[in-house]
């Protein structure tokens, strides 16, 4: 029995789902949408609050403000909640409106950009934003998760370890590329593990993360327009691209069995199954992270008209012609294989 006095006291880090009866290939799912934020991003936000109250950064008065596409902005309205600060959240047009209200029905404030930076896009106008703030009021007090090192140290000292107690003979972990805290921090902890595991990052074709084309993105989550600060390639084996309509796919897929995902987890499932299906599975053993869950994306991604205006009529045609997914169906994400070397 768990008892907690707050929020961010509570955390689900053992449940897995078994991917092999949907797709027809081994992976197993780590789920960390299963605590009061709803996402992987109630770790960071813990892990940075912490940091900047014993800091004394963060101190009674203070006001948080921190750009995010909407995970993170949860995360923070939770904690923020629950310590007493304000908070101010800094999004743009592609933030989900559940989210936005979510983070409201916590008590923290909402800014939305409405036009993006014509060099760093929508998330540069954000931190221009952000930085406009802090210097027009010192109460205000900025983590910022894009260069902060307790964004990756708390997915180092809880995420990597966890997996790694889990599946002792682990051989490839799939991890989603955002700010790239979650895959920093997987990604040192297992280079000084005592096998080596191949980490293949996943990203949004759309994104510069990689080197990769600037392009549209409409789903929030993975991907920058930036190149993360937090990056550093050396820790990372293998990319691999997915397009947005093959994320959808993926969420639509799942969803028909009964596991209603985000957009994140799509993109990360999609770009998993199409590296499994170019590999010798035989006696692998993968795993990939699931930031998020579904509910928040029900205006998006499992919105039929949505989805239709964005990448046409026939975007779910395949999940509806075959609702039992035999492992013959095609993965079309795009690789990077062998770009990235250890």
């Amino acid at each position: 029995m768990s008892v907690i006095s707050v929020p961010e006291g509570f955390n689900e880090d053992e449940l897995y789902v078994d991917l092999r009866s949907i797709f027809g290939l081994p992976l197993l799912l780590k789920c960390e949408g299963f605590n009061f934020a709803g996402s992987i991003k109630l770790k960071a936000a813990a892990e940075m609050v912490e940091a900047a109250e014993q800091e004394g950064i963060l101190r009674p008065g203070s006001v948080l403000i921190e750009s995010s596409s909407g995970n993170l902005g949860v995360a923070l309205s939770m904690i923020a909640a629950s310590k007493g600060y304000q908070f101010l959240c800094v999004t743009d047009s592609r933030c989900n409106l559940s989210t936005r209200r979510l983070m409201e029905a916590l008590g923290s404030q909402v800014h939305i950009v409405a036009e993006p930076d014509p060099v760093g896009g929508f998330l540069g106008a954000r931190i221009d934003y952000v930085r406009a703030t802090c210097a027009s009021d010192d109460r205000y007090v900025w983590l910022n998760q894009y260069t902060n090192p307790g964004n990756w140290r708390a997915h180092y000292r809880r995420t990597g370890p966890a997996i790694a107690s889990q599946f002792p003979e682990l051989d490839v972990l799939f991890v989603g590329a955002g700010t790239t805290g979650t895959l920093m921090g997987c990604a040192r902890y297992f280079r000084e593990w005592h096998r080596p595991v191949r980490i293949v990052a996943v990203d949004a074709v759309g994104s510069v993360t990689f080197g990769g084309a600037p392009g549209r993105r409409m789903l929030p989550g993975l991907g920058m327009s930036i190149r993360p600060p937090l990056l550093d390639e050396t820790y990372v084996d293998e990319v691999v691209r997915v397009e947005e309509a093959d994320t959808v796919r993926a969420c639509h897929r799942l969803a028909r069995r009964g596991f209603l995902f985000g957009g994140s987890t799509g993109t990360v499932v999609s770009g998993a199954m199409s590296w499994l299906a170019r590999n010798d599975t035989r006696e692998l053993t993968a795993v990939a992270i699931a930031p998020d869950l579904g509910e928040r994306y029900l205006d998006t991604v499992y919105q039929t008209n949505w989805l239709q205006d964005l990448y046409g009529e026939d975007v779910l045609s395949s999940v509806a012609a075959d609702r039992r997914f035999p492992a013959d169906v095609t993965w079309a994400a795009e690789s990077v294989t062998g770009s990235l070397v250890r």
